[in-house]
């Protein structure tokens, strides 16, 4: 059995994903032999214990290619990766591609960088006889043509498709793929473990995001980036004048010049930055604040996850979707135009409402642990092998470097 996508990569919700994905296996699986075909091979093997294959033959896939030299390198890797995503797929029963926003471009996105990777898995899924499954992935209507057609066929070709909320869903049927069969569940990270909650009075949890715009900004993404960076950093101001701490944090190691900037314009003792490196830390670190103010689609959902109430700075629908469906709609705020004073009203008003917020955040992560569990259960019937274990004996320990903090 295979798991595949940009994990290890140093972003915390694609990992996250992979732990929820790995602990099911674990428990439900005990018998399945994994290993990964990932963004980034050794971390992966160093925090899980599994084997691991680099997704790119050519290493600086993801770097502008400034020279002939680096042209000619990415186009000889487009080739090689085929006969390598063949071979390895070859060798699977099953591949599980675990949640992420592999069918959207709500970020900068390269067609023939990771949609085309997808689409290449896919293909040989469906040529070779190996089941592709895309579970409850995230997906968009993407206007750009050659990453719209690479997502579309990718779907397609797919033997098992769920996604995180309907407007995914929504999105892949206006993009012409059959969606008639495909469920909507809750995303992959509610399925891990929720930390107990102990809050620091008067803390607030800030997540930041070194955001620049989806694929269509482009030549202004410099602009989008200062103005965001800027109301962040007058918020940031306004709570340490009001008395207050501040915790920041990020999802992605790209975020970390944004923190950087942040504590060193604010200078403020009040002022700190939260270090994570799985989405268990993050929740840790969301339950000990009062509220939350955050960018990134799995910050917001780490907070709301412990029942801390948040407001979303969101840069994509997703964000507002998992607002609405957790019940705090009215607390959004558009990334790509932050208005400090709104932002400021917005908070005020979050801080008032704490108390029903959270007991609304209660019902609702009750409701989406029964949905998530539905998931998995959905997911091992339709796609995974059965399980070899006796009936009634313990299952065998998943053999992992993180099983315990997966569990």
């Amino acid at each position: 059995m295979g798991v595949f996508g940009l994990l290890g990569s140093g972003n915390l919700g694609n990992d996250g994903s992979l732990e929820a994905v790995l602990h099911h296996l674990r428990t439900a699986h005990p018998d399945a032999v994994v290993d990964a075909l990932c963004g980034g091979p050794e971390r992966v093997t160093a925090r899980y214990g599994i084997p691991a294959t680099r997704l790119h033959w050519y290493h600086a896939e993801y770097r502008t290619a400034s020279s002939v030299a680096a042209m000619a390198g990415k186009l000889l890797g487009k080739l090689v990766d085929i006969a390598r995503t063949a071979a390895w797929v070859r060798r699977h029963e099953v591949v599980i591609v675990p949640g992420m926003g592999v069918l959207e471009a709500t970020l900068p996105l390269r067609p023939w960088g990771f949609p085309y990777s997808l689409f290449l898995l896919c293909a040989a899924g469906r040529l070779l006889g190996t089941r592709v499954a895309l579970v409850s992935v995230g997906a968009d209507v993407i206007s750009h043509r050659a990453t719209r057609a690479l997502v579309r066929a990718a779907a397609r070709l797919a033997a098992y498709r769920s996604y995180r909320d309907t407007l995914s869903r929504d999105a892949m049927r206006a993009m012409g793929v059959d969606t008639a069969r495909d469920e909507v569940h809750p995303d992959l990270a509610f399925a891990l473990p929720t930390p107990r909650s102990y809050a620091e009075p008067g803390t607030v949890g800030v997540g930041v995001m070194a955001f620049r715009g989806g694929n269509d900004d482009r030549a202004r993404a410099e602009q989008i980036y200062r103005r965001y960076v800027d109301g962040m950093t007058r918020f940031v101001r306004h709570l340490v004048d009001s008395g207050r701490s501040v915790r920041l944090f990020t999802g992605d190691e790209v975020d970390q010049p944004v923190v950087a900037e942040i504590i060193a314009t604010v200078g403020s003792p009040r002022v700190s930055a939260a270090s994570v490196s799985s989405l268990d830390e993050l929740m840790r670190e969301m339950a000990a604040v009062d509220t939350v103010v955050a960018t990134r689609y799995h910050n917001v959902l780490c907070a709301l996850k412990v029942g801390t109430p948040t407001l979303s700075v969101g840069y994509a629908a997703k964000n507002d979707v998992l607002m609405a469906e957790m019940g705090l709609a009215e607390f959004r705020h558009p990334a790509r135009a932050v208005d400090a004073g709104r932002l400021i009203e917005q908070f005020t008003r979050l801080e008032q409402r704490a108390p029903e917020l959270r007991r609304t955040l209660a019902e609702r992560n009750l409701a989406v642990a029964k949905r998530i569990e539905h998931q998995l259960t959905a997911l091992s019937a339709a796609v995974l092998p059965p399980t070899r274990s006796a009936a009634g004996s313990a299952p065998a320990e998943f053999p992992t470097a993180a099983s315990q903090e997966i569990r």
